[in-house]
């Protein structure tokens, strides 16, 4: 019998990892680390603009913006990790992907520092999340790619940027915004 890694195919059937086709990742930077989100749930990459604010939110919500007549929350990563709100820079920008919401998919932007590549991940250069020493929550991570001497946290979307728990921290008592 062979040792050959076996992973979970589309399907929910176990099929050698070298059947699966590689996991394709929009990788972008917060500061110096490099995170990652299955290229299928992203619209589009915007240039950061102006955005309205929104009244009484926590400092992850950013405010909104208006992309082709549809009102978007932007979501501040930095923020939403727990980290001071970020500063803006030249090569700010927002990620535009669509998370679930009562069984819907709903667009959200995702301000970031800086768009980096779209990748392939092998599914064998996939592990699980860490328990411990992450620099995010570990149920927002679907993985960590590895890429070559490097890891790349792979999120989950619909976990880490789940809607309905973002209302609840935005009903939950004073908006912490400090700007």
């Amino acid at each position: 019998m062979s040792a050959q890694a076996s992973t979970v195919a589309p399907g929910g059937s176990r099929a050698p990892a070298s059947d699966v086709p590689p996991l394709q990742c929009l990788t972008f930077l917060l500061e110096e680390e490099s995170f990652a989100l299955d290229i299928r749930s992203v619209r589009e990459i915007i240039q950061h603009g102006r955005m309205t604010p929104v009244p009484l939110m926590p400092a992850f919500v950013r405010g909104v913006i208006n992309l082709r007549g549809a009102v978007v929350p932007v979501i501040d990563l930095h923020a939403r990790f727990g980290r001071p709100v970020a500063a803006i820079g030249k090569k700010t920008c927002i990620v535009i992907f669509d998370c679930l919401r009562n069984g819907e998919r709903v667009e959200l932007g995702l301000l970031v520092d800086a768009v980096s590549e779209v990748i392939d991940i092998a599914a064998t250069d996939i592990e699980p999340p860490p328990n411990f020493g992450a620099a995010v929550r570990r149920d927002f991570i679907h993985g960590m790619g590895k890429v070559g001497s490097r890891f790349v946290i792979i999120l989950d979307p619909d976990k880490a940027f789940d809607v309905e728990e973002m209302s609840q921290l935005c009903a939950a008592g004073p908006p912490t915004r400090s700007n």
